[in-house]
């Protein structure tokens, strides 16, 4: 598929989203971005990006989006944490989609590209996720990235041009959100996780722009689910300490039990919810700590995509000497 045209990113200025808005640029895309209005523009204005302010649970604040034709479409805008109940994610995470998704299959776009969540997936069963596995989330962020998803699936069938993706724990420059700011920036572990041999499956922020992008192109992508995951799968304890060592921090040498480790979280969401703020530590994301966590990659890799950022160690490495 050609990209001559208008591409819109969504959630261009959150972690992944400014992630993509700036591969597209350095390959020449006319890019217009959009996220939730606000006063500092200094991102965009640096890359000479067009922004349009809109919210996605404000119905009139979309059909600007796609003034002057739009031809291709990445959807990153959604709410990403485990500590916001459903009856809060639907509006943005599953409504926000039935509408904006609306909107572009009558606006004609020629390909639009979700970016979702492993998190469909739900906890793991002993084998990597693959594409076709079931989808059976326990909370309430993977319920509502499923529901999304499901709004994508019913758009597939009535001819609409998409394609989901499924990006696993994301990290990276700029990433201070989820469990990926972990291995993304100087952050004080003050314990190992369980006995720490969990293996983890992760993918840097450059990774998922340069896919997404990728499968933007294929034909045969169209209707296709692709995991994005690298193909390490670290330890708990493996990558926590290869962060320490990366960011010049301590690297952590006690072992918290799973158990004590929710009740930890359990206090500081209640202590960040009076705050309002998101807990570092989420109780529904220590779920995900008791069993391996890996991703088939097979799919994606059969396209073509060669993976920048394929080996966990080497990756931190590159971040260690400054992203060069």
């Amino acid at each position: 598929m050609s990209s001559a045209g208008i591409t819109l990113v969504t959630g261009a200025a959150g972690f992944m989203g400014s992630h993509l808005v700036e591969y597209l640029v350095s390959r020449g895309v006319r890019v217009r971005a959009t996220a939730r209005p606000r006063e500092d523009l200094s991102f965009f204005e640096r890359l000479g990006v067009e922004y349009v302010p809109a919210d996605l649970t404000r119905p009139e604040t979309l059909p600007p989006l796609f003034a002057g034709g739009v031809d291709r479409v990445f959807h990153l805008g959604a709410i990403c944490n485990f500590s916001t109940p459903y009856a809060r994610l639907h509006p943005t995470n599953v409504a926000g989609v039935e509408r904006f998704t609306k909107l572009a299959q009558d606006a004609g776009v020629k390909r639009y590209v979700h970016v979702g969540s492993t998190s469909v997936y739900g906890p793991y069963r002993g084998v990597p996720f693959r594409e076709d596995g079931p989808r059976n989330p326990q909370d309430d962020y993977g319920r509502s990235k499923r529901d999304g998803e499901d709004v994508v699936w019913a758009r597939i069938r009535e001819g609409f041009p998409a394609v989901i993706t499924r990006p696993c724990t994301v990290y990276g420059p700029r990433c201070n959100d989820g469990a990926g700011k972990a291995f993304s920036r100087p952050t004080a572990i003050a314990a190992i996780p369980g006995h720490g041999r969990q293996r983890l499956a992760n993918i840097r922020a450059e990774d998922v722009a340069a896919a997404v992008e990728h499968l933007s192109h294929l034909d045969e992508a169209i209707g296709q689910a692709y995991n994005i995951a690298e193909d390490t799968n670290p330890t708990v304890e493996e990558a926590l300490t290869l962060a320490a060592e990366t960011f010049g921090t301590k690297p952590p040498t006690l072992h918290l039990p799973l158990g004590l480790l929710k009740v930890v979280a359990r206090i500081d969401g209640a202590l960040a919810a009076r705050r309002g703020r998101i807990p570092d530590l989420e109780y529904d994301a220590v779920r995900y700590l008791y069993d391996d966590y890996i991703v088939d990659n097979t799919k994606l890799k059969a396209t073509g995509y060669r993976l920048r950022f394929p080996d966990f160690r080497a990756s931190m490495a590159q971040l260690k000497d400054g992203g060069r």
